[in-house]
């Protein structure tokens, strides 16, 4: 015998059925849906048939009529038996119908992962399970496997779950990660392996920044970024919260991918394999997000409380920080301590206004260790601001102070970048002429009488094999081609002091470009080797 239960809500109606309905009682069935459904407007139908033990044509006919009542459809919970007749008559094709999910507990089992979204647990030697925190995950699920199968498909290693259960009140995805040990559990049982990690960690990342993404398959991180930059300068001075947006809003599209979430507990190994997981946080950007995200990994969340990093990396404070240093070295491909830092504030400034705006949304000005914490992050964020000018770097750039002190970490950062071009040593001696005439002449004038700071970029080309390299300044205009060159001709007597710096530049490079632009001097050179 059938039983129906129905709830007519704002924005849908659901619908229990049980039992069975056949041709004995679809009559009687259909009478107790028009009682329901009486004078209901079309909305979202949802029918649960997890109860529901049988159907013949009878009651396939009773949904039929339903369908032409109601547009959108959904069936939920029904057993493979029920779905197969579904399937077969071609109900599957004019609504969507979902099988029941097996249920799962998670009694017992090992924690072996924990985020913003949900919680790994090993449910045996084979398997994990995600359990998400929303109890309505369905839709989150169908997401990540969706992005999981598409980083998969672009080329980068992941584990894609084959099925979706039932935890408790909430929703889970399996995977099968045989033996896995994530990288958090690796470092804390096995500090000698610290190397390898970062270099298995930092190969992973370069994969996922190095992956192009077909356009609107994921979301673009930059305007998640911006809305972060907008609701934290309300509560910044007004010069550093309008240069704050102002510096988010220039980072350019990127449309190659970021996790979003890439810290130690989201890479496993599996036998040899390294895998990537919790793919839910996937999109598109300039890989400064990501580096934004990975400092609160490990270091901005446990700032202040070093408990925290403990906690939730299972590793203490120190060796976080070791990590951090130096994924940022091997990522670089540098260990310039001037470029490495330069490009650890940016992070940082990116990573402040992230926890800041998490903070401030989940009440924390409202008690003493969240207004503790906010003030904190808005000190560093500040200091921050007031010596970054860009967000953007590349591997190959330079941020700095301009100040003549720190001419040798400049002539450090070209030469490493030279050596790797294999330059020869006139070609080498005459750039570092360049280089020095030119960010001298930047420390010296540019800021007066206060000081600033100075982009250097270098970039290797080939065929023809050249080395190109940019010094970027927001300071006074000055175009130091449009001063006339010294003439060298005259009498000792009858010569200028000064003037020859930029003289010299132009005799040993083979090109030498200047622009200004969106507030800043634009000095490029270009040397054929």
């Amino acid at each position: 015998m059938e039983e129906i239960r129905g709830q007519v809500k704002e924005d849908k109606v659901e619908l229990v059925v049980s039992g069975r309905i056949d041709s004995t009682n679809a009559a009687a069935a259909g009478e107790e849906f028009d009682r329901i459904l009486e004078g209901v407007t079309p909305r979202p139908l949802y029918i649960d048939a997890s109860e529901l033990e049988y159907i013949s044509s009878a009651g396939l006919r009773l949904i039929l009529r339903l369908r032409k009542s109601f547009e959108d459809i959904t069936i939920t919970g029904t057993s493979s038996e029920i779905y197969e007749i579904l399937d077969m008559t071609g109900f599957t094709q004019m609504m969507t119908v979902e099988k029941a999910y097996k249920v799962v507990s998670i009694e017992g089992c090992e924690v072996i992962g924990r985020g913003a979204n949900g919680t790994v647990y090993r449910i045996d030697g084979d398997n994990v399970v995600k359990v998400y925190n929303n109890p309505d995950a369905l839709d989150e699920i169908q997401h990540e496997r969706e992005v999981a199968r598409l980083a998969m498909i672009l080329g980068v290693p992941t584990a894609i779950s084959y099925d979706v259960v039932r935890v408790g009140n909430s929703y889970g995805s399996v995977f099968e990660l045989l033996d896995a040990k994530s990288f958090s559990k690796i470092l804390a049982q096995h500090p000698e392996k610290m190397d390898w990690c970062v270099e298995e960690y930092v190969e992973m990342l370069k994969t996922i920044h190095g992956t192009v993404v077909p356009e609107g398959k994921l979301p673009d991180m930059r305007e998640t970024a911006i809305g972060w930059a907008h609701f934290v300068k309300d509560y910044l001075p007004e010069e550093a919260g309008e240069k704050l947006v102002s510096m988010v809003e220039a980072i350019p599209h990127d449309d190659h991918m970021i996790h979003g979430d890439y810290h130690t507990k989201n890479l496993e190994l599996v036998g040899d394999e390294v895998l990537l997981i919790d793919m839910d946080t996937l999109a598109v950007g300039h890989p400064i997000f990501e580096l934004g995200s990975m400092f609160n990994a490990y270091i901005g969340f446990s700032e202040l409380d070093p408990q925290i990093i403990l906690d939730f990396q299972g590793f203490d404070h120190e060796t976080a920080q070791e990590f951090w240093a130096k994924t940022l070295v091997e990522y670089l491909g540098t260990d310039n301590k001037a470029v490495v830092r330069s490009v650890e504030d940016k992070a940082r400034i990116i990573g402040y206004t992230r926890l800041i705006r998490r903070s401030i949304r989940r009440n924390g000005l409202e008690t003493e260790e969240g207004r503790r914490l906010i003030d904190h992050w808005k000190a560093e964020l500040l200091q921050l601001l007031s010596h970054t000018e860009s967000l953007e770097f590349t591997r190959n750039e330079l941020d700095i102070e301009a100040d003549t002190e720190n001419l040798d970490a400049v002539l450090a950062f070209v030469d490493e970048r030279l050596e790797a071009a294999n330059c020869p040593m006139k070609a080498k001696m005459q750039i570092d002429l360049a280089v020095e005439e030119i960010f001298v002449n930047i420390a010296n004038y540019a800021y007066r009488p206060n000081k600033g700071r100075a982009v250097i970029r270098t970039e290797v080309r080939e065929n023809p094999l050249e080395v190109t390299l940019t010094f970027l300044d927001s300071g006074a205009p000055y175009d130091p081609l449009a001063k006339e060159d010294p003439d060298i001709t005259l009498a000792v007597q009858d010569r200028q002091i000064g003037g020859l710096g930029i003289f010299l530049v132009k005799q040993t490079m083979d090109d030498v470009k200047y622009e200004y632009k969106n507030g800043r001097n634009i000095l490029t050179l270009t040397k054929n080797l």
